[in-house]
């Protein structure tokens, strides 16, 4: 059960602002202004204890570059601007940053008629990889 390393997940996040627990999917997630930036990942194929997080493709692909040991992903989210941690391994510093990098990323205001760079996704999210639901 992951509810121990979530607790520590949920009290990080809460120091960002408008910042909400809720569910996606089912799952416990942390939301933004209702839309989610973390999630304990439900798919099969995530590892137990492992969290995904809503971060841009050039940084998942460098962090999972430096440190596989606790960043990794798996083909279902491929195609989702998220990242998938090993809570167990990751130091408490190093997730506070990252939940601020998925907040950023997902707060951030979208200016009006600009098109999304290849390395956002205004369509998939982590607890929708397939994208079932469209987003706009």
């Amino acid at each position: 059960m992951v509810t121990v390393p979530f607790d520590r997940v949920k009290k990080l996040a809460r120091t960002l602002p408008d910042v909400d627990v809720g569910t996606t999917y089912g799952a416990p997630a942390l939301k933004v202004r209702g839309k989610m930036f973390a999630v304990i990942p439900t798919h099969r194929s995530a590892e137990p204890r492992s969290l995904a997080v809503r971060i841009p493709f050039r940084d998942r692909d460098e962090l999972i570059a430096a440190d596989p040991d606790t960043f990794y992903l798996k083909e279902h989210y491929v195609s989702s601007p998220c990242v998938l941690i090993r809570l167990d391994r990751i130091h408490r510093d190093a997730l506070r940053d990252l939940l601020q990098m998925a907040w950023r990323f997902v707060a951030k205001p979208k200016p009006a008629g600009r098109r999304p760079s290849r390395f956002e996704s205004p369509v998939q999210s982590c607890a929708d990889p397939v994208g079932t639901k469209i987003r706009r």
